[in-house]
């Protein structure tokens, strides 16, 4: 087997932290090579990066999900033993639960909801004297969000609710305080989730069978159990904040048009156009440098050995990906 290069220095936890989307493709390129033996966090890593990198975490047969994310990102982003912690015919039989929500119709009914609150805010803005985009559009998808998946959201608690969901994914890998008012928010996000799910199955609580809320409150796992209502807790969030973490790629979108005014009027002419420029926004402008998964056994890949595997993504790559050992 060949052997793997390494990155200088005994540890690259400081290096990641000061330039997490690009550590790794800088590195590689240093190198001269796809993929770097390193330390994060003082463990073992193997870095990868490229197309071909990214086909082993699209392979389902060989990555386990089940203790590879970092516990901060569980008690932030994820919550805990949710789907992303799942494995197997485990993780098919859940994700068939989110399969659930994704039909045409609903999909169009979230569109619609959307933007019929975004025509309401917009006519607010023309008066204003100065719009902040990204504040303004994280409380509409809330607002959304809740409505579709049948989530009662008083108008008192929208303002707790917006800052509750953005804490989840903008402070999900920040450090210090910051970090632990992510998992505060996480904590009573939970809660009030919690709370939800058992009026539903209580009967004080009534929703559209076709909602998100009861589809989750209702389902069953593979030992014909309900969820606990701590795990639906998280799983009705995990369809109420990637919603609300959409506005991180509005507001992206908004300054990709504001640097290239040409596409205003290509959009418009062309609908064609949405996607490729979307995709190319989500290329230029990546959400978060990395997700977590390991190997079920050792394996070879590319002639060198593998095995724990950590990957992320960033703005000159399609994928780039940690090893941890």
């Amino acid at each position: 087997m060949s052997s793997i290069p390494s990155a200088k220095g005994i540890d690259s936890t400081l290096a990641l932290l000061r330039n997490p989307y690009e550590f790794i493709p800088d590195t590689c390129r240093d190198l001269e090579g796809d993929l770097f033996e390193t330390r994060i966090l003082f463990q073992k890593t193997i870095c990868m990066t490229g197309a071909a990198a990214a086909e082993v975490f699209y392979s389902e047969d060989g990555l386990v999900r089940a203790g590879s994310m970092p516990k901060r990102i569980q008690r932030t982003l994820l919550g805990e033993k949710g789907i992303q912690g799942l494995d197997g015919e485990a993780h098919r039989h859940r994700k068939r639960m989110f399969m659930s929500l994704m039909a045409s119709e609903r999909i169009e009914a979230l569109e619609n909801t959307t933007r019929d609150l975004l025509d309401r805010y917009a006519r607010d803005w023309q008066a204003a004297e100065k719009v902040v985009l990204y504040d303004e559009v994280r409380e509409i998808l809330t607002r959304a969000a809740c409505a579709w998946s049948g989530v009662p959201l008083p108008e008192a608690e929208v303002e707790t609710r917006t800052a509750q969901m953005t804490a989840l994914f903008q402070d999900a890998g920040a450090i210090g305080w910051k970090h632990w008012g992510a998992r505060l928010a996480r904590h009573r996000a939970e809660r009030w989730t919690a709370g939800i799910i058992e009026r539903l199955r209580d009967g004080s609580l009534q929703t559209g069978q076709e909602s998100a809320a009861h589809v989750v409150a209702t389902w069953r796992d593979l030992n014909g159990e309900l969820l606990t209502s701590k795990v639906a807790a998280v799983e009705l969030l995990n369809v109420v904040r990637p919603i609300v973490a959409v506005s991180a790629f509005i507001a992206q979108a908004a300054h990709a048009l504001h640097r290239h005014p040409e596409w205003r009027q290509k959009l418009k002419d062309d609908e064609g156009q949405l996607e490729p420029f979307v995709q190319e926004v989500r290329r230029l402008y990546p959400f978060f440098p990395a997700v977590a998964a390991r190997v079920k056994s050792d394996f070879e890949w590319r002639g060198y050995p593998q095995a724990i595997t950590y990957r992320g993504e960033g703005p000159v790559t399609s994928a780039e990906s940690y090893t941890c050992q």
